[in-house]
Formats: structure tokens, sequence, C-alpha cells
């Protein structure tokens, strides 16, 4: 999949390239946390401990070209896999190698917290994002259930250009499917999708979505001036209702890295207009509430009323039900908890130069 050309480049940019198709880099709030300036708006949402999360991709192929994509390195274009399959050990051991590889210099580092970069070597979630589609990795069920073997919780995001995989996705901690467009004209503009029934691939995976009983998420990346439009709320509630998320997202678009080739400044919402969207938004939408809000991250949590106060995972409840039942039977509450109070993170803001 890669070429020599292109896993120097990814190098380059700090990534560590894991065996034929798959990729793994730290994210800045791991960074962040270890030096104590604050974690993830997951962490505040969700309980995930910034320090000890893989962030990583199983397929940097991608069928999407978004515009508001933040990576330097354009993937491989492909519709389906057409590469060597590597072993799912093989990628969790050498993702793990490649974190700690890649975190190692935090040990001389001033403004570290030597406790939390020790802390870091014990991997407890996994991120399958990063760059790519990694849903579309062939064994990929299998990696997952190495993953939780292992106790460490899965988090994977999905563009929605196949329905077929998340109709067969066996049970990860919490599904996420990105979601930036109110209709089909807009998709192709921001999404670039490879696909030429893209649209008709989005709406089935929404119902896809919908049958799962486990934890799932509506990311949406707001971009002002293309998709925030209130003349598109009515769109966006049926789409959502299509869905039947958990919990909704709603996030803006920053100004970073090769978007910068295509957006402008002008793009970027402030919180507040992430903010005043989601009050609009959960108008429509009376199962659900604002639930919760990170201003630094200029993102807020819509989730379903049955669970106000209680977004946090209990991740050894959730390893402990893989044991007790099958799991198709699981479902989202089971291995919900307490939302814990966490204070707004201090870090520093985002160059955005």
């Amino acid at each position: 999949m890669l070429t020599e050309e292109g896993k120097k480049s990814l190098e380059k940019q700090q990534y560590g390239v894991v065996g034929s198709h798959s990729a793994v880099k730290i994210c800045g709030w791991t960074k962040n946390y270890i030096r104590k300036q604050g974690g993830c708006y997951k962490f505040k949402f969700y309980g995930i401990a910034s320090h000890k999360c893989l962030q990583m991709t199983t397929s940097i192929s991608c069928a999407n070209r978004c515009i508001y994509c933040w990576r330097d390195y354009k993937a491989p274009v492909a519709k389906e896999w057409k590469w060597d399959v590597d072993d799912p050990d093989f990628i969790i051991d050498n993702s793990l190698k490649a974190q700690k590889k890649l975190l190692s210099g935090f040990g001389g580092n001033e403004k570290a917290n030597l406790q939390l970069w020790k802390e870091s070597d014990d991997v407890k979630h996994v991120a399958l994002s990063l760059t790519g589609e990694p849903i579309t990795y062939p064994k990929f069920n299998e990696i997952v259930n190495k993953f939780h073997e292992r106790k460490i919780s899965t988090f994977l995001v999905t563009n929605a250009q196949y329905p077929d995989k998340i109709k067969n996705l066996n049970i990860v901690t919490q599904l996420y499917i990105s979601f930036d467009s109110p209709n089909k004209e807009i998709a192709k503009k921001i999404g670039k999708p490879l696909f030429p029934d893209y649209w008709d691939r989005f709406l089935e995976s929404l119902n896809e979505m919908k049958k799962k009983k486990f934890r799932k998420t509506v990311r949406m990346t707001m971009i002002k001036g293309m998709n925030m439009e209130k003349e598109y709320m009515d769109e966006y509630k049926e789409l959502i209702q299509k869905a039947d998320p958990d919990f909704i997202e709603i996030k803006a678009y920053m100004f970073v890295g090769a978007s910068r080739q295509i957006l402008s400044k002008e793009n970027m919402p402030y919180h507040k207009e992430i903010l005043d969207f989601s009050e609009e938004l959960v108008k429509l939408l009376p199962e659900y509430e604002i639930e919760n809000e990170q201003e630094s991250s200029r993102v807020v949590l819509l989730s379903k009323k049955k669970f106000k106060g209680r977004t946090w995972i209990d991740f050894e409840k959730f390893f402990n039900l893989l044991k007790e039942k099958p799991s198709e039977d699981i479902e989202a509450m089971e291995y919900s908890t307490t939302t814990k109070k966490v204070p707004e993170a201090e870090v520093e803001e985002i160059n955005l130069e």
C-alpha cells in the first residue's frame, strides 16, 4: 500500500508506520496531558485517560478527500482492499512499540510529568481513526477482539462509505460516524467522495448504525459558511433520527494542517457559534439535550436524555460483559456510568498561523 516515498513522508510528519498498511501518531492531547496541560474532550465527556490512548489506523487508504482534513499526507485512493493483510497481533504489538518510541523523548522533557509519562506505557484505549478508513481492514473484527482481550477499549471512527462493514461489525466500545453534511450536494463538496453512490452508502450506514446496541456517536464537523445555515436544520434532524445515536458531538472545523490550502480562518466557527448551533438543533430533537461542552476544543456534546449524568464509560464492566454474554446482546447503558465533573482543560491556544 505504501511506497517508500510515502513511508518517508509519514515518518517525517512523526507517524510510526506499522507493517504495510497501518500507522500510529501521537495525539496532541496525549502530549498535553503528559505536560499537565489538560486532556482531550473525550476525557471530559467519556472518561478516557488521554495519556493512555493509542491513536492509530489499520488502513491508511480512504475513499473520501474531505476538505477539512488536517492531514498533510494524502493516503492511497481505493474503493476496495487491494493489498496484503497484516496479522492483527503483529499490528497491535508494533503499534504499541511505535507509540512508546514516539513518546520516548518525554523522558527528558522538563515540561513533562514523569509519572504520567511512565503510565503512558500502559495503553488502555485505542482510537481507530487517525487517517484513512480503518474499517476496511479485512480482519477488523479480529483485531478489535484482540484489543479487547488485552483490556484496551476501542473507539472506531468511520466515514460511512462501507455500510456492509458496519452491518458486519462486531462490538466496539464506541462507534463514531463522521457526519458533516445535511444533504447529497453538500456532501459532495465537503467529502469529495470516491464512490459515485456515496450518499446511498451514507444513508445505509446510518440505518446500520441504528441497529447496533452498543454505544454510538455521530460526530458533526461544522464549517462556517458551508454547512451551518439554519435552513439545513430539518435535514440534520432527519439524518440524526435515522442513525438514532446515543450521543452527538458537534465540533468546529479547525484551521490547521493541509486544510489551510482549501479553507480559510473565516470557515472556523467560534465555540459560541457551535453552542448556538447546538441549541437550535436540540430544539428539533426532543429526545436529546445538551450534556457537556469543552470550549478549548470548540465542541458540544448532546446525549439522549436517558444518559443524563451517565456519559462516562465503565471500562471494567465493558470487559466483564464481553465474558458474560454474547457481544450482540450488550447494550450501551449497561457499561455507561456517572459522569465525573472535570474542569475546563487548561490547554495552550492552538497555533492557527
